[in-house]
């Protein structure tokens, strides 16, 4: 379909390709990898024919269609949303347009002659429409902006009226529906929900085209691709598979290739003794240049680069109290739009919380009143001893002094730490050599965002906010996202949509869905396994009462939403009635409360057994001792069949309980 052949493309001085070959085939779905600036987007204009290399050829299969998805898009205006993802560029409205003229003519009762050929040339329209895919590509466009979370109000609005990121996701839509023998994705994921990214991954899995996507989402990745292209100092290296199978024979590559390269130097190291010992010997002398002449034409191996381990320390947090901070009762509204009525949440020391759900559901609100940068409209935030607050968003980039260098600029939070420590942090944030001396007004997105991160980390908040922290991040970056969190010791309220980092992270999971926010124990597979469990019959029968999120050892209240309407004010008598039945739906309750406790202590310790079994199994000497790798090896089996076993027993509890609670409330 296309090949480029022996690519050379500069920027100034830098070499951004050297010489790189590659062929996208019929059906392959192709990830391109590699820390930002490599050369990723350059290869996809290539592809498209916006960049022209400097040497080098680029053949394209005749005829061939192309979807083209860029990281930011022009505004666009005068066109509905489904207008806009129906104007797929194939011809299809100008057939249609000329379609509509002749049955305008033939309304008005032409000439028989005339009337003749119409009526042929409508046939042959029709047949062209129905080939485009005309009669049903409505019902098709909005079947494709529904999985893209579009509601069916949404299809009808001017496109202009659309944030970038609703844009973004109607120009896919436009795109997906328009056929094309092959798809390039510059960052597709990078305006979705986890509904929406979900629901892409299964389309493009399954669609015929071919697919080359540039994406930092490394799940993402592992679900759609079928081969990875590294790019990595102008050079591309192939891997078949997924993500995760590139990772695994890049490092066996990189294994080689060291290998390879000490073999080669202790050959070099032989040579040159020999030829040491022997150049004054005239019986060797025929030896000797023979040696010399090997070393001038050996084609000499490089090292590979090594991946730098990521040891820092952070410093020690101060203990928090334990109720960290906390909501109650809230109300919160933006204009007429309610967002939260009678919320009650609570954030507990120790809590990895990742809070997931669709665009607009009210995360990014719910942060916001955790932080205390909203005020609720009804209802109280509590925030607990000793709790000091660090919050990463957006605009944290914005508020960097842009005159001031990277080193200059951790320093202002860094108090009397030595200088060699600052750098030793910047270089685990990447950030290595002369880079920590250049201006923050030249950096990247990706940069500030790690500047922003060390600042946030080393400034020793207990309680961290952040509020989608990968964004601009490559996976590189987004590794050391992880390795500082994992280091990080206090608590974590958490927005993203990067799963992996969730995976990594998060020991708890709160989604947010009409204003209700309902939690789950775990990491996001933890999530994504209960999700459908427990929310698929909450879809189904939307008449069911909603989960109340509640300390489980607090006694359970009515929310506002579930607040039964009074016509006038309660007697004594009436409030102590209510009071009395809460309680004793309490005390009924409360053995079962306990020993779901119970269990969650077990999947907790199951949980912690299971990483120390893991941690052990990824040292390498592990790897190497055989019986060691067969005991360990059955020892995580054991250990997660007994996780899987407990959690399940945990998952009936707490679906037990909840069933009760909402059958009392019905009586």
């Amino acid at each position: 379909m296309i090949t480029l052949h022996q690519i050379y493309k500069y920027y100034g001085r830098q070499d951004v390709l050297k010489g790189v070959s590659l062929h996208v085939g019929p059906g392959e779905r192709l990830g391109l990898v590699g820390p930002n600036g490599a050369g990723k987007s350059t290869l996809l204009g290539l592809m498209l024919g916006t960049v022209e290399p400097d040497q080098g050829e680029v053949f394209r299969a005749k005829h061939l269609r192309l979807g083209y998805l860029p990281q930011e898009l022009l505004q666009l205006t005068g066109q509905t949303v489904l207008e806009l993802a129906m104007d797929t560029g194939d011809g299809l409205s100008q057939v249609e347009a000329e379609l509509w003229e002749v049955h305008q003519e033939l309304a008005e009762s032409p000439s028989p002659e005339r009337n003749d050929e119409l009526l042929m040339r409508q046939g042959q329209l029709q047949t062209a429409f129905e080939g485009l895919g005309g009669y049903d590509l409505e019902a098709r466009a909005s079947k494709v902006l529904s999985g893209l979370g579009f509601t069916a109000e949404q299809l009808s609005r001017d496109v202009a009226t659309l944030s970038g990121g609703w844009l973004m996701r109607a120009a896919l839509a436009r795109i997906l529906l328009s056929n094309p023998d092959l798809i390039l994705l510059d960052e597709p994921t990078n305006h979705l929900d986890l509904e929406s990214m979900l629901w892409l991954e299964g389309y493009l899995a399954s669609s015929p085209a071919s697919v080359v996507l540039v994406s930092h989402d490394r799940v993402f990745l592992d679900k759609v691709v079928n081969r990875i292209v590294e790019v990595d100092q102008g050079q591309l290296f192939t891997y078949g598979g997924n993500y995760s199978d590139y990772e695994n024979q890049r490092e066996a590559r990189k294994k080689a290739q060291q290998a390879a390269y000490d073999n080669q130097q202790d050959r070099i190291k032989e040579i040159k003794n020999f030829i040491e010992r022997n150049r004054s010997r005239k019986d060797r002398a025929k030896q000797v240049q023979s040696r010399l002449k090997m070393l001038e034409t050996m084609e000499m191996l490089t090292a590979p680069d090594q991946d730098e381990a990521m040891s820092f320390e952070l410093p020690e947090v101060e203990p928090s109290a334990k109720n960290v901070v906390e909501l109650l009762g809230v109300d919160l509204s933006y204009g007429d739009k309610p967002v939260y009525q009678g919320l009650d949440f609570l954030v507990q020391r120790g809590d990895r919380l990742a809070l997931l759900g669709k665009n607009g559901a009210g995360k990014s609100s719910l942060l916001k009143l955790l932080a205390g940068l909203v005020t609720p409209t009804r209802g109280r935030r509590l925030l607990g001893g000793r709790v000091k607050p660090g919050i990463f968003s957006q605009h944290a980039l914005e508020d960097l002094h842009p005159d001031r260098d990277v080193l200059s600029e951790l320093m202002t939070v860094a108090g009397l730490m030595a200088v060699s420590r600052l750098r030793s942090i910047l270089g685990c944030f990447l950030f290595r050599g002369d880079e920590v001396f250049k201006k923050v007004k030249v950096l990247s997105g990706g940069e500030k965002s790690r500047l922003v991160l060390a600042k946030l980390l080393l400034s020793g908040p207990n309680l961290l906010l952040l509020d989608e922290p990968t964004n601009h991040l490559d996976i590189t970056s987004r590794q050391v996202l992880e390795e500082a969190l994992r280091k990080y010791q206090g608590t974590i309220v958490l927005i993203s949509h990067d799963r992996h980092l969730i995976n990594a992270i998060a020991n708890k999971v709160a989604f947010v869905e009409n204003g209700r926010v309902t939690l789950f124990p775990g990491n996001y597979d933890d999530f994504h396994r209960l999700w459908k469990k427990r929310l698929d019959p909450v879809e189904a029968a939307p008449e069911a009462p909603a989960p109340v999120v509640k300390d489980s050892a607090a006694p359970v209240a009515n929310t506002a939403s579930e607040a039964q309407v009074e016509t006038g004010p309660k007697t004594q008598a009436q409030k102590r009635a209510e009071a009395e039945a809460r309680n004793a739906l309490y005390r009924k309750l409360k053995p079962m409360r306990q020993e779901l406790e119970k269990v969650e202590a077990q999947v907790e310790q199951a949980s912690a057994t299971l990483d120390a079994i893991v941690r052990e199994m990824v040292d390498p000497a592990a790897f190497a001792d055989g019986e060691r790798w067969a005991d360990l090896s059955r020892r995580h089996d054991e250990a997660k069949r007994r996780l899987e076993r407990i959690t399940a027993h945990w998952e009936d509890l707490a679906l037990k309980l909840e069933d009760l609670e909402n059958r009392a409330r019905a009586e």
